[in-house]
């Protein structure tokens, strides 16, 4: 078997956190229980570019039960644990390629590998292992029949494909689920951006001036995240409807230019290009504390700050000091990449439960009706999301409502008024 791992005798490390993080994950152990039973996914070769995390390998470990064979490599050069990458290998012979820092040429080549297994299924997470198929590696286009995509910035790229009439299988957009982008975007986000924030700097939030640019659902996480730590928390936006919907939540909203100079921290949830520029790097306060929790470090302008400054240096681990020509310190965290995954954990394993039972229900689903699918990207279907949500209530012991058939009856009827 194949693999690249940091060292593999860190496997037993990696064992006991991926047995932690399986405790509270108990909708994906579910499926894991009857996948061992029925083997939906016999046969299978399926390709994983994922953040090799715990939460990662309890899915990995459930696709295998179902009968796939299952190659995975990272979404992230920085983020990967080592441990639970050495653990895969060496406990559950899952071939894995990704290493903690690892360079774009090791992180493509690791991408490479992956596609060199010929995948029937492709599960992503922004959309580069699906990009370097189509673009590098068409000729093995013929072996895939459909995949997953988990993250936001991904979707993007895939719908763009799609309306270029580029995409050759179909994909299930799994961060379009409500069971994932309302509570992983909002509530994973949030908590973990915090955690590799805190972990990166030792920083006090309290009274701080935190600007969070971008309110959408990892947005609006981060910023309700920082208030319950005591941060003032400034958002900036590019769409007035959620620019409205910050300003009632109780944030102070306003342009990235104006909030460049009065922030000490700066965190970017946007999914696009360029977000802090040069220009805002040069109206900073000494000291300010830039991250990014956007799926690629190209939100801040790095090669930008890199033009205006006259020295830089790593301070701490995670932490790079860009000193300006005009003396003030701008530090960068984590190279501008992940913060949550490169100077944290990741999301907490009770939240990814529902992310990753998605991901395990959508490519049995596809496996069973790959014949009516079109090219182009799809919703998760309600079904799945419905029994992901239901099944999470009933592992929290958490018991709702019914309709009554009275209140049945009103709602399918128009004939009863005031």
């Amino acid at each position: 078997m194949n693999y690249d791992v940091k060292n593999i005798n860190l496997a037993k490390d990696g064992a006991l956190r991926i047995e932690w993080a399986n405790q509270n994950m108990a909708v994906l152990n579910r499926i894991r229980k009857r996948f061992e039973k029925e083997k939906p996914l016999k046969g299978v070769r399926l390709g994983a570019c994922l953040h090799v995390t715990t939460e990662t390998a309890s899915l990995m470990q459930t696709l295998k039960a179902g009968g796939a064979k299952v190659a995975l490599c990272a979404s992230n050069p920085l983020s990967t644990q080592d441990d639970v990458a050495a653990s895969l290998v060496k406990h559950d012979k899952i071939p894995v390629f990704a290493v903690k820092g690892e360079n774009n040429k090791v992180y493509y080549a690791h991408i490479n590998a992956v596609i060199d297994a010929k995948p029937h299924y492709t599960m992503d997470d922004g959309a580069d292992l699906v990009s370097t198929l189509h673009s590098e590696r068409s000729e093995f286009l013929s072996e895939v029949r459909g995949g997953t995509e988990e993250t936001t910035t991904g979707v993007i790229r895939l719908r763009s494909m799609a309306a270029e009439g580029v995409l050759k299988y179909p994909i299930i957009a799994v961060n379009d689920a409500q069971t994932k982008h309302f509570f992983d975007n909002r509530y994973g986000t949030g908590q973990s951006t915090i955690d590799g924030i805190v972990r990166a700097t030792n920083r006090l939030l309290a009274g701080a001036s935190f600007v969070v640019c971008g309110y959408g659902w990892c947005g609006r996480g981060v910023a309700m995240r920082a208030r319950g730590m005591g941060a003032n928390v400034i958002v900036t936006e590019i769409d007035p409807l959620r620019a409205i919907e910050a300003v009632m939540d109780g944030f102070t909203v306003m342009p990235i230019r104006k909030a460049a100079a009065v922030g000490d921290i700066f965190c970017t949830l946007t999914g696009n290009i360029a977000v802090i520029r040069q220009e805002h790097f040069q109206l900073m306060k000494d000291g300010a504390i830039v991250a990014n929790s956007g799926h690629f470090n190209v939100e801040l302008d790095l090669d930008g700050l890199s033009g205006i400054a006259a020295t830089r240096r790593q301070l701490r681990p995670f932490v790079e000091e860009y000193v300006l020509k005009n003396g003030r310190r701008i530090n960068v965290l984590g190279e501008g990449r992940l913060i949550n995954l490169a100077a944290a954990e990741g999301h907490p394993s009770s939240v990814m439960d529902m992310s990753f039972a998605n991901q395990a229900l959508c490519i049995e689903y596809m496996v069973k009706n790959k014949a009516t699918l079109a090219k182009t990207v799809h919703p998760v279907p309600e079904k799945i999301d419905r029994q992901i949500a239901k099944e999470k209530l009933e592992a929290m012991g958490t018991k709702i409502d019914k309709l009554t058939p009275q209140q049945k009856k009103y709602l399918a009827s128009w004939s009863m008024g005031t």
